[in-house]
């Protein structure tokens, strides 16, 4: 069954090939107790609007055809579409249960969600050929308790789910949607990150102070390091340089950035306020900055690297999680 669209609340986007404008890139914030959206502006940092969104926005994820920035409403089994240029709603799409987490695959062929709540990764295939996009659910594969965050592989094949209250870590084979492995983790395990040789995942442990380092590269996933970061290791971003990656410590109020090749850590940056999602802005000159969401504090933080300094902070909604913005680093 597919899901459902409903009418458009604002006019089509722009087509796929168009060119980015060269303007400022507006920054969202997802505030999950508020069902909103903050859209920030990058020069100003003042909050231009916000946006409605269904029940608990907790991730965001962008389209393949990058028309659309998708915000998952876990709790109004919705997806709010949204504009990544304009920062206009463009439409909701319904009849997709409980997506926490979401990821489209590298191939743009599988869209997958993590149901936090009902206990299971649910699996789809895209189909780019609708105006818009639309997918198809092909399965939905039963996880231990409260899966919570993903990763996707390189090659397309295989996605990895962290399982936070049950301490494990699965593997699910997305040709035939069935599980290839569960190991398990230390306390909480939250966000993953797949290297970008596909090796190598990290998993942030929220209950504990380490991000544990496994090889997937055997039949069963192996634990081969875990990395002292900060308490409450939570979330990943990557750098931007196919060599390091950032984790936010969300009880030691800081983020640790992690050398691939070492597997140590070799930068900290202060990040007050509970430090959630992150994402890292990209200026004209290639300056990078770092975006945060201080969970407890209802505040974007805004960190320079170079300085090592919080600039700013941006009041936005309650329980700030998911932050996006077009004009990021790399992805890898």
């Amino acid at each position: 069954m597919g899901a459902r669209s409903q009418p458009a609340s604002a006019p089509a986007p722009p087509a796929a090939s168009a060119a980015r404008p060269s303007g400022p890139q507006p920054i969202f914030v997802l505030n999950s107790l508020d069902a909103t959206i903050s859209v920030i502006d990058p020069v100003s940092f003042t909050e231009l609007r916000r946006l409605p969104t269904g029940k608990e926005p907790h991730h965001l994820y962008l389209s393949p055809d990058e028309r659309s920035l998708l915000v998952a409403n876990a709790m109004s089994d919705t997806l709010t579409l949204v504009d990544p240029k304009t920062g206009l709603v463009q439409r909701t799409i319904a009849g997709v249960d409980d997506p926490y987490q979401l990821r489209f695959s590298p191939d743009m062929k599988w869209f997958v969600t993590a149901a936090n709540r009902l206990d299971h990764v649910a699996i789809y295939r895209w189909n780019a050929a609708v105006d818009g996009g639309d997918f198809k659910l092909v399965k939905k594969v039963p996880a231990g308790k409260t899966p919570s965050h993903l990763f996707i592989d390189s090659r397309s094949t295989v996605v990895y789910a962290s399982l936070q209250d049950s301490d494990q870590l699965m593997a699910i084979d997305l040709a035939t949607q069935t599980s290839r492995w569960t190991v398990p983790t230390g306390k909480l395990p939250a966000d993953v990150y797949l290297t970008p040789d596909d090796k190598q995942l990290l998993v942030g442990l929220t209950g504990d102070e380490f991000v544990e380092v496994y090889d997937v590269t055997t039949a069963t996933a192996k634990l081969v390091k875990r990395i002292k970061t900060g308490a409450g290791a939570h979330a990943f971003r990557a750098w931007g340089d196919g060599r390091h990656v950032l984790v936010s410590n969300r009880v030691a109020n800081s983020i640790s950035r992690i050398d691939l090749q070492t597997l140590a850590v070799v930068d900290t940056y202060p990040a007050p306020g509970g430090p959630d999602c992150i994402d890292v802005m990209v200026d004209a000159q290639g300056a990078k900055t770092i975006l945060v969401t201080s969970r407890w504090a209802r505040k974007l933080t805004v960190i320079d690297p170079v300085k090592r300094q919080v600039v700013r902070q941006v009041a936005v909604g309650r329980s700030p999680h998911g932050v996006w913005t077009l004009a990021h680093a790399s992805r890898r």
